[in-house]
């Protein structure tokens, strides 16, 4: 009942003219196997073998007006992000609610292997004006989420989606990162009440079905991100949102067998952070952290042959 009642929502706001809307493409680059993955939160992968590659995706809550005042100064901050590459051998990771100067200090620091793709979080108003968010600490430039990778990005896009009539625009951005063989897509999906002028509309579930849509066009993609939605094993109310091929084509970082729940991501308790690929996984990590009021997420996959297209693991619904 409850997916056919939101199926209703989604039929009427189409009827009332709402297209898909993608973001304005603000970029700035400096530039199968059903293993079962393991690690005990916190205490970090260690080194990938030569054929294995580390994705995280972090929430980094640093948007300080966003209720981020407490979640860690911008330095500590980049040193989490310095102990995931360090401790976990982390490569590329998914970034949400990042400040683009704090982005651009980071991969500085970092060293110059290091690459990064920002996209501005845009506030539209009920006129359609549009308006980048600025972070409104000292200065730290715009907020949004981004991409940074130790290698060049590639074919970089934001893929269109649906998105609140009035009211704040997160998104999609994808990129190839050819030295590792790799696409990846970071997604910030949209809170359930996100528009201003129709808070019952739910644009999750049209968001999650463009995510895996994009996915679809390589097999050698990672997406993840802050989903703002449990899992579906965990809260069968939202389970509707899920497109099927979420758990079965793809398999989530924490995913063991056909299971669909996982660890806790946020500090309230819930998994609301996800990574999903069609590749082997080789470990998954929850690693805690007092720099923010998110978890990172770390998978480890097997590298793909640049001519390969990996058989994803398959699992039945639980």
């Amino acid at each position: 009942m409850q997916k056919h009642k939101e199926t209703g929502w989604r039929s009427i706001r189409r009827r009332f003219g709402r297209t898909a809307t993608a973001l304005g493409l603000l970029t700035s680059v400096a530039c199968t196997s059903a293993q079962t993955p393991a690690s005990i939160a916190g205490a970090g992968l260690g080194p990938a073998k030569p054929d294995e590659v580390s994705v995280a995706t972090w929430n980094m809550c640093g948007v300080q007006q966003w209720s981020c005042e407490r979640t860690g100064s911008p330095k500590e901050k980049f040193q989490q992000l310095r102990d995931l590459i360090g401790d976990s051998d982390v490569r590329v990771l998914l970034l949400q609610e990042v400040c683009s100067d704090d982005l651009s200090a980071s991969a500085l620091r970092l060293g110059p292997e290091w690459n990064t793709v920002f996209e501005p979080y845009v506030s539209v108003d009920s006129a359609g004006a549009r308006t980048a968010v600025e972070c409104t600490d000292r200065g730290r430039g715009r907020a949004g989420f981004a991409l940074l990778a130790a290698s060049r990005l590639a074919d970089v896009e934001v893929i269109p989606t649906e998105q609140p009539t009035v009211g704040l625009h997160r998104g999609i951005l994808c990129a190839r990162v050819p030295a590792l063989g790799l696409r990846v897509c970071n997604a910030h999906v949209s809170l359930r009440e996100s528009d201003d002028e129709h808070p019952d509309w739910d644009f999750r579930d049209d968001q999650l079905s463009s995510l895996f849509a994009a996915a679809s066009t390589d097999a050698r993609t990672v997406v993840g991100g802050d989903f703002n939605s449990p899992p579906p094993g965990k809260d069968k109310k939202t389970a509707w949102i899920w497109p099927s091929e979420a758990y079965t084509t793809y398999r989530e970082c924490d995913q063991k067998g056909g299971s669909r729940t996982g660890r806790p991501t946020h500090t309230d308790g819930t998994k609301i952070d996800y990574l999903f690929t069609a590749l082997t996984r080789t470990g998954c990590e929850v690693v805690d952290t007092k720099a923010s009021d998110h978890r990172p997420l770390v998978i480890r996959v097997s590298r793909p042959e640049e001519s390969a297209s990996p058989t994803p693991e398959v699992s039945t619904p639980s």
